[in-house]
């Protein structure tokens, strides 16, 4: 499609212990991901995940006109600062269900610990954000079982919804 829009993506890593990009191996995992398909790598962030920080810094970054896909890696989990989740619910307009229950299902198949995860995926304004595991394995995994379709839903989001195929 000629008029396919473009993934511009932002990549945001959470952890409840300060780090910093050399050890970011998840991060840096989702932008070599991210760049494989041609995607634009609008920025990169680091964030606590206490939760009001996490949800402000999603809704700020929802807010730009630069990205249409934020990835979030981290705090996906079932321990008590795993607010992940919650942010993310609290700032998007409508959950796309189906993201994160394709990552579930698929990942499942390879461990159990896939049962575990938390993560929920949805759109705020013109903006699809995708929470994935903190794990560079999951971070894999997880991105595969997305990236066909990745595309296709920023088309969608963007306004483009002339279905050719």
């Amino acid at each position: 499609m000629p008029n396919d829009e473009k993934i511009r993506a932002i990549v945001v890593t959470i952890s409840d212990t300060p780090r910093n990009e050399a050890e970011d191996v998840s991060g840096a995992t989702l932008v070599d991901l991210l760049i494989d398909m041609n995607a634009e790598i609008v920025d990169k962030i680091f964030v606590t995940d206490d939760f009001e920080n996490l949800r402000q810094t999603l809704y700020v970054l929802t807010e730009r006109s630069d990205a249409n896909l934020i990835l979030t890696t981290g705090g996906t989990g079932f321990a008590p600062r795993d607010n992940t989740p919650e942010a993310t619910r609290a700032v998007i307009e409508r959950e796309t269900q189906g993201l994160a229950e394709a990552m579930r299902l698929e990942t499942l198949k390879k461990t159990p610990m896939a049962m575990l995860s938390r993560g929920v995926c949805g759109i705020r304004g013109k903006c699809l954000i995708v929470n994935l595991p903190g794990s560079p394995k999951a971070v894999r995994e997880c991105f595969e079982v997305i990236k066909p379709v990745l595309p296709h839903a920023i088309n969608l989001i963007s306004g483009n919804t002339n279905h050719n195929e």
